[in-house]
This record gives C-alpha cells, sequence and structure tokens, in this order.
C-alpha cells in the first residue's frame, strides 16, 4: 500500500489587468487511486506597494516558488507598461 502526493495546478487566469490567480489542487493517492482532493488558490500581483507618509515602496513579487508555467505567464503578462499602470492605481488609492 503506497501513499503519494502531489500538486497540480489546474487553473491559472489572468484577472483584470495584472492579477494572475492561480488554482493549486493537492492531491493524495493510495495504489495510484485518487483518495482526497483539496484546492487552494493564490493571487499575485506585481508588487508589494507600502507608503511611509509620501513615500511609496513597490517591492517586486518573488515568484521563484511558483511552478514553471505560473511564471512564465507572469513574465509574460507583467510587462513595464503593466508594472507602470500598478504602481500608478497602488499609489491613487486611499488608506
Amino acid at each position: 500500500m503506497a501513499i503519494t502526493k502531489t500538486t497540480e495546478v489546474p487553473k491559472i487566469e489572468i484577472v483584470g489587468t495584472w492579477n494572475i490567480q492561480v488554482a493549486l489542487d493537492t492531491v493524495i493517492l493510495e495504489d495510484d487511486v485518487e483518495i482526497s482532493r483539496s484546492r487552494h488558490r493564490h493571487v499575485l500581483a506585481p508588487f508589494t506597494s507600502t507608503v511611509d507618509g509620501d513615500t511609496w515602496t513597490h517591492s517586486a513579487t518573488d515568484i521563484s516558488g511558483e511552478v514553471a508555467s505560473v511564471q512564465a505567464i507572469a513574465n509574460a503578462v507583467w510587462t513595464d507598461d503593466v508594472k507602470a499602470a500598478y504602481k500608478t492605481w497602488a499609489e491613487a488609492q486611499t488608506i
């Protein structure tokens, strides 16, 4: 009786202009038969933006831990124009 755990990325969606929504399934198999599946979703944006007084800091999102397909999509979608638009949008938000 062999129990294995795998992960799958069944869905990657671009939401709006810059958000990337990732669905990640954790699959438990017993003798190659699926006995459990659970889904986790997370959303990636190009930056984490913070403000201190009048000074904004935009830290690039670390995507190195994401699967290759998510990294490829992020690198394709997050163009310089999209990143600039995100910063402009973030700085326009009121706290």
